[in-house]
């Protein structure tokens, strides 16, 4: 299997849809979050996989650079296609901070590319920095969406997400999650699995709801 296709899970009666999920700027692909969500989607039909982004496959520790983004959505664009072969139905994109940042973006930049987004606390502006707003694509985003967020999260408040998405001209909608911190789960594998299910179920909702209004 190509390296690329190693964490893929693989449900036991697919639906023929497919979600692609990748991580945060200082994680992996082995977060409990991604594991967590995956193994909910594959229990729900979805061939589901985890992503490493091409900045993680080069160096195991550290965040991104500016240098990188281009390669990471480059990455991300041929895992798309790679597991574009692998199923017959739908294909959706997304992924945790940094990771959904980079896969709204390049479903700006290639409108076509997936049938919806995932967005998982989307880093909506640094820490205390309000004003810096990572929203230049938004209008240009024509690719259903929905974001889910925590009401601790300190990349954007509740109200700011809200206020962001109303500059997206595709579908998009807010999941707010009272309490949650920018993790969303604990670090613990196994936690906050009630909230897992939670978000495979409205990403479930979400896109139907999305494909009928199209």
């Amino acid at each position: 299997m190509p390296r690329d296709l190693e964490r893929l899970h693989t449900p036991a009666t697919p639906s023929g849809d497919a979600i692609i999920l990748s991580h945060g700027a200082g994680a992996d692909a082995d977060t409990p979050l991604l594991i967590g969500l995956a193994e909910e989607f594959a229990q729900a039909g979805m061939l589901a996989l985890r992503y490493e982004l091409p900045f993680r496959q080069v160096r195991r520790t550290g965040p991104p650079s500016p240098a990188t983004a281009e390669a990471d959505r480059a990455g991300l664009r041929e895992i798309v296609a790679a597991v574009r072969s692998r199923a017959s139905g739908r294909v959706f994109l997304g992924g945790h901070s940094y990771g959904g940042r980079q896969s709204s973006m390049v479903a700006a930049e290639v409108p076509a590319l997936v049938d919806a987004l995932l967005l998982l606390s989307y880093p909506l502006h640094p820490p205390r920095r309000p004003r810096e707003l990572r929203t230049a694509h938004f209008p240009a985003l024509r690719t259903p969406a929905l974001f889910v967020h925590g009401s601790r999260d300190p990349f954007g408040s509740l109200e700011e997400v809200r206020a962001a998405i109303a500059l997206i001209p595709a579908a998009s909608e807010l999941l707010a999650i009272e309490g949650a911190p920018h993790g969303l789960i604990g670090r613990r594998r196994g936690g906050g699995s009630d909230l897992l299910t939670k978000i495979a179920r409205s990403f479930a909702a979400f896109v139907d709801q999305a494909g009928r209004r199209r």
